[in-house]
């Protein structure tokens, strides 16, 4: 099932599109990485999707009901949908000099959530800040105040959270404690996730899926295993007798791809496995002089996606 589908989204501010023609899919369960420039829409898409901001023109559907024009609506047998979606896009909108638990305590009074005190309490725990909940937020780190932010998201017991760049300004240890959070939400309470970041190594080790945005249009969607085929390394060999070596390798691995270099080095891509090559050359009696393997950089790949796409606007 998919709980987010748009098709068509655009929004224009005085008559300059900053998203056009924008289509996504969001499957039930995936952690969804949207990668983009700054500036290239994801924050504006984001709000369109919670109903944040008013769209242009175009459509979103969440959990199959398509919404109203700049507005998430009740939907009949399908409860609340605004309640289904938690938020945290750019910076938490906190009161410093209440609490932490006073802030969630006020959320859960507005929005009439039933047993609103063990829910704030229960949120605070989820987010690593059960001993900070009588502390005036005033004095929190950047950490906490994201922390308290997802704990805002998670109030309402959402089934998908969009997230925009939850990683900013965090050191080292924050950030792995929040993508380490993420990645419990996900996997232990079902909980979709779309998180928009500039932190590619974070999103790698967590994302299912990706999006890639480039001047307010979707260049690609892609799954993590598509990403990691194509991020994935080639082996560069070269022995003593090249020609030969390639004919030996060509005939062992039919299903992999090849390509010769000047100076007699010979690129395997695709379909193979380092240790059979290596055995392979070994039994043919080639003399192996390089062996080594080369990996693409994600960042480049997700750089080279960006910019390709922006020149398809």
């Amino acid at each position: 099932m998919n709980v987010i589908e748009a098709c068509g989204l655009a929004k224009a501010y005085g008559g300059r599109r900053v998203v056009d023609d924008f289509a996504m899919t969001v499957a039930a369960g995936d952690i969804y990485g949207f990668v983009g420039k700054n500036g290239a829409g994801k924050s504006t898409v984001m709000k369109m999707i919670c109903g944040e901001v008013a769209p242009t023109a175009g459509e979103v559907a969440l959990f199959g009901v398509p919404t109203g024009i700049g507005s998430v609506q009740k939907t009949s047998g399908e409860g609340d949908q605004a309640r289904r979606i938690g938020v945290l896009i750019e910076q938490p909108g906190l009161l410093p000099n209440l609490t932490a638990y006073q802030n969630l305590q006020a959320k859960a009074l507005a929005w009439g959530i039933v047993d609103g005190p063990a829910r704030c309490e229960e949120v605070l725990r989820l987010v690593g800040l059960a001993g900070a909940g009588k502390q005036k937020v005033r004095g929190f780190s950047l950490g906490m105040r994201q922390r308290l932010g997802l704990a805002l998201a998670l109030l309402g017991s959402p089934d998908v959270l969009l997230l925009d760049e939850p990683f900013n300004g965090l050191d080292p240890e924050a950030t792995r404690a929040m993508r380490n959070l993420i990645v419990r939400l996900a996997q232990t309470f079902g909980i979709t996730v779309v998180i928009s970041s500039h932190v590619l190594d974070q999103l790698d080790r967590m994302a299912t899926r990706y999006g890639v945005i480039a001047n307010g249009r979707m260049v690609r969607e892609m799954s993590a295993e598509e990403v990691a085929a194509e991020c994935g390394g080639s082996l560069r060999v070269r022995t003593a007798d090249s020609p030969r070596a390639l004919a030996v390798l060509e005939e062992a691995y039919p299903a992999a791809a090849f390509r010769a270099e000047p100076g007699g080095t010979i690129v395997v891509s695709g379909d193979y496995n380092a240790e059979a090559v290596a055995r392979t050359l070994s039994g043919a009696g080639q003399v192996v002089l390089e062996f080594s393997q080369d990996h693409r950089d994600i960042e480049d790949y997700f750089v080279e996606l960006m910019e390709g796409g922006a020149t398809h606007v």
